[in-house]
């Protein structure tokens, strides 16, 4: 059995209920809403958002859900689906999940209007259900990301970016999201309780190590998600090269520098950074430090009763580092 579906196992009967009550939660009377809607609903991916919402909710309740749950599941996910929307928009990017973005196949214009569509139908759907202590889990992550990704892009002009500013911008970009999750869970079956606060570390923690996990894919050779090398190409500071950075010479500082400033386009010259950064024990860095936060996850998880929504979760933060892409 693939561990996703391993994973999923405690949760396959809500987690096929949800995926009903998402569907009703994107209708709409415009025809071709209903269209690009179908579209993305069926080209999802892992759906890790909803599992970890479900999975900690019955973690923390004895096995228990509300229809909250389901609400926080579909929030969460609205809201994740229009950032991607989106961000295929901003980067210009034809392809998600192997298959044309919506922007590919209706333009930009119509893939923005998509996009504040399925904000507007997430926000609407926790108040028409005075679920206000959920939307504003959902409201703080979706400023959170957007200050991340900002910050992003003025450090990319910059490249002065320290090692506590890249985990700023992981915290804000990634593992806001995955700690609104995990709190989201909490807070449908048990709000106002320490579950909340607790389990939104603990999506923090998974998604740091999550956002280390892919920017090493970068710098791998087998066929992931993404070509290796993209992010010196676009110019994005990663862990392994922020490491190097610090500890190497002013010489080969100067010579990263650059690199990065006026050859980033230069596959020779990329392939000789990916290179320096892997002999200057940039990988194992990042991998001791996403290890670490790996480690305080668990620590978490630990304090929590066994169950087998406790196991599930477990996978899930062994997964997020173990995975392939």
């Amino acid at each position: 059995m693939k561990i996703t579906e391993q994973i999923k196992q405690p949760i396959a009967y809500e987690m096929e209920l949800f995926e009903q009550k998402f569907l009703l939660s994107m209708s709409s009377k415009v025809a071709l809403l209903n269209r690009i809607t179908h579209y993305i609903v069926n080209r999802k991916g892992k759906q890790m958002r909803p599992m970890f919402v479900f999975l900690v909710a019955k973690m923390v309740d004895n096995g228990q859900v509300s229809e909250r749950t389901y609400r926080g599941a579909s929030v969460i996910e609205l809201i994740h689906t229009a950032t991607l929307v989106h961000d295929d928009v901003v980067d210009d990017s034809n392809r998600r999940r192997g298959f044309f973005s919506v922007n590919a196949l209706w333009k930009n214009k119509i893939a923005v209007l998509i996009g504040d569509f399925l904000l507007s139908k997430g926000l609407l759907l926790s108040i028409d259900n005075n679920d206000f202590d959920l939307l504003k889990i959902i409201s703080v992550a979706v400023r959170e990301m957007s200050e991340g990704e900002l910050l992003q892009i003025e450090k990319a002009r910059q490249l002065d970016i320290t090692e506590d500013i890249y985990y700023e911008i992981i915290r804000q970009k990634t593992a806001t999201l995955i700690a609104a999750c995990c709190s989201l869970g909490a807070a449908s079956v048990k709000p106002n309780s320490e579950h909340v606060e607790s389990m939104r570390k603990f999506g923090e923690l998974i998604g740091m190590a999550f956002q280390i996990k892919d920017d090493l894919f970068d710098y791998g050779d087998e066929a992931i998600g993404k070509p290796t090398g993209i992010d010196i190409k676009e110019q994005k500071m990663t862990l392994p090269l922020i490491h190097v950075l610090n500890m190497c010479s002013k010489k080969e500082k100067s010579w990263l520098i650059n690199s990065i400033k006026n050859h980033n386009k230069d596959k020779k010259r990329v392939k000789e950074v990916i290179s320096f950064v892997k002999t200057n024990n940039g990988l194992d860095y990042a991998v001791n430090k996403m290890k670490q936060f790996q480690t305080q996850a668990l620590e978490i998880l630990h304090t929590y009763p066994e169950s087998q929504y406790k196991t599930s979760l477990e996978l899930m933060v062994n997964y997020v580092i173990d995975r392939k892409k």
